[in-house]
């Protein structure tokens, strides 16, 4: 895992080494173990290298093959580099790396090479005799990639912050990626929160010759509707069971220490489970436990790890300890988002105990309908008659209802009801949302009627989603936005400011394609990931199977009003005085929260704060 820059277009620029040597300095928490530049008359690369396999200097980046036509930046893992190897016989490999077989695909196969990978990354191959950049990111957008365009140039890295340290990006926020970070505590690509600066999308390709630029989608969730046959509920299971352990047992391949998160939940408990199985040697896990057992899933993960018998880390954690550690977490943070922090801490402990490699529960939830979200949607899918209804009675209702129970989950039952349709392009981008239309208008003058990006997503995926069983139909929406711009976000940024690589085995395409075509009633016939949980059988006990599902959250609700008062209080402050935000909407909210109204919880109120300290970190605008 590592991090990789590129610039191309060097005509106007005055000492491009200089500037790469900048980004490269700027990625350097990513890479510890080398640091490299290749430049040319046209384009300059760097990279910074964190060593998981074939940890030899013959290894480093920027890697050139033998003839020196082509060169390579790559931040990722390839998990079947060996059978892709072994079908490359008439290359001459001279190390044992990934990034190898990556360039040396590239070079037989040009862009098909995609279809052939099974993994993460994001990387960049320069051809010196086409003078063309080859730019691609992975199928489910694992491994980030964000460009932007300074004159004559295109700049690329694995983070904001390097295009940032370059000098040649705007440090100013886009007042519609503002307003998408205030509904969804996210901003969906392409953009991102600073103008001028986008994200390739996940499942893309990008190719620049000359002045001809050209991006190209390879995958996407939606078109991959496996041809399910004919198979009984048996069979079903023992296939999701086989994929999932294939996915695990590929990411088990490394040349370094490596461990799991463990939670004690489903996710987490069935990725220790398989890889007890798959291994030889026990495995490390680690778990952030609290003294609030409200919180605290401390218990759940023991038994977990009792049961396979692993090398288990707790780390308990004090709101003073995590108080201690906030502000390096919000300082890590490349691109704002309204969580983090919980991945910050258990990263760090990890990387802390020796380990540089780690496998996450990322993505169970949402490929086997695990959230409540799944069945609402769905419910209200199969209610279109309530539309029915005059809007006036239907408003009616919702009001009185907020009325006589006001809570989040009243108001948006409120905002529901007040929807044109029941259908998933309505349904699901309310649930998802975090201030609603009232309260962006209140914050952002007219913030309301810019565009919705994961309405308008819902919209244009309709057709080819509708080929999916309903709940994939969801499914695809949550890898599309929650899961690949907060979760997989989070994830990167927050694992890799410690140089640790984290691997998702429920996001192996395979099993992703697979899940997607399974019909509803076998996915869940009653309740939330039953599929998942027979196909595991006796692997988990009921107690983690058939427990209460708490979430991997903090409290923050207590701490933002006592421990982290100040901290908030300063940063709500200071974020108000902006010019694109409203004083007086800003302060309503905050003391709203203050007065524990149950209308605005912390989850309202942290992404604000997360705004206004990142702008600050790093110089923004706004």
């Amino acid at each position: 895992m590592c991090g990789i820059n590129g610039i191309l277009g060097l005509e106007s620029l005055d000492r491009p080494r200089e500037i790469i040597g900048k980004m490269n300095d700027a990625l350097a928490h990513r890479g510890p173990d080398a640091d490299g530049i290749f430049l040319s008359e046209d384009v300059v690369l760097g990279h910074r290298r964190l060593s998981i396999i074939d940890l030899s200097d013959a290894s480093n980046q920027p890697f050139r093959e033998q003839s020196d036509r082509y060169t390579i930046v790559y931040n990722g893992e390839l998990y079947n580099f060996k059978e892709i190897k072994a079908r490359l016989s008439d290359y001459p490999f001279l190390t044992d790396c990934d990034t190898e077989v990556v360039l040396a695909a590239y070079m037989k196969w040009g862009a098909d090479c995609l279809q052939y990978f099974n993994g993460m990354f994001a990387f960049a191959v320069w051809d010196e005799e086409k003078k063309e950049l080859f730019i691609a990111r992975d199928r489910l957008g694992i491994k980030p990639l964000y460009y932007s365009y300074a004159d004559s140039a295109l700049i690329f890295s694995s983070e904001m912050r390097a295009l940032m340290s370059s000098g040649l990006v705007k440090k100013k926020v886009r007042k519609e990626s503002v307003v998408d970070f205030l509904r969804y505590q996210t901003v969906h690509s392409p953009h991102t929160i600073l103008e001028g600066v986008k994200v390739l999308p996940s499942g893309h390709y990008f190719r620049v010759q000359d002045n001809e630029h050209e991006i190209t989608q390879y995958w996407d969730a939606s078109w991959s509707r496996t041809e399910m046959p004919s198979m009984s509920h048996e069979q079903v299971k023992k296939k999701t069971k086989e994929l999932l352990y294939e996915s695990v047992e590929r990411r088990t391949i490394a040349d370094v220490p490596f461990g799991a998160f463990l939670s004690g939940g489903i996710d987490s408990s069935a990725i220790v489970g398989l890889m007890s199985q798959s291994m030889d040697t026990q495995v490390s896990t680690f778990s952030v436990t609290f003294a609030e057992e409200e919180f605290s899933e401390a218990k759940y993960a023991r038994q977990i790890a009792e049961k396979f018998n692993t090398a288990h880390t707790e780390i308990q954690l004090s709101p003073e300890e995590f108080l201690k550690d906030l502000p390096h977490s919000l300082k890590s943070m490349d691109h704002p988002s309204g969580d983090g922090p919980n991945t910050y801490v258990i990263s760090k402990a990890t990387k802390a105990a020796g380990i540089t490699m780690a496998l996450s529960g990322l993505g169970g939830d949402e490929l086997f309908a695990g959230y409540e979200l799944f069945r609402t949607c769905a419910d209200l899918n199969e209610k279109r008659w309530l539309t029915s209804f005059p809007k006036v009675l239907r408003r009616g209702v919702g009001l009185g209802l907020n009325t006589l129970k006001p809570s989040i989950r009243s108001r948006k039952i409120n905002e529901l009801l007040k929807l044109d349709a029941t259908t998933l392009d309505y349904v699901y981008p309310m649930m998802r949302r975090v201030l609603l239309d009232q309260e962006i208008d209140s914050l952002i003058k007219n913030g309301s009627k810019m565009k919705d990006p994961v309405r308008q997503l819902a919209e244009e995926m309709g057709p080819s989603n509708k080929n999916l069983p309903f709940l994939s139909q969801v499914s695809v929406l949550e890898l599309s936005t929650y899961i690949q711009h907060v979760l997989l976000r989070d994830s990167d940024q927050m694992s890799m400011a410690h140089a640790l690589e984290v691997r998702v085995p429920f996001l192996d395409h395979n099993l992703v394609e697979f899940a997607l075509a399974i019909d509803d009633s076998v996915k869940y016939p009653h309740t939330p990931k039953k599929l998942l949980t027979d196909a595991l059988g006796e692997m988990l006990p009921d107690s983690i199977v058939n427990r209460p599902k708490m979430g991997f959250t903090f409290p923050w609700d207590s701490w933002m009003r006592n421990e982290l008062f100040d901290l908030c209080d300063k940063a709500i402050d200071s974020l108000k005085r902006r010019d694109l935000m409203s004083e007086q909407g800003i302060d309503e909210l905050w003391k709203k929260f203050l007065n524990r109204d149950p209308n605005v919880s912390y989850s309202r109120i942290w992404p604000l704060v997360v705004l206004e300290t990142w702008m600050q970190n790093n110089g923004v605008e706004a």
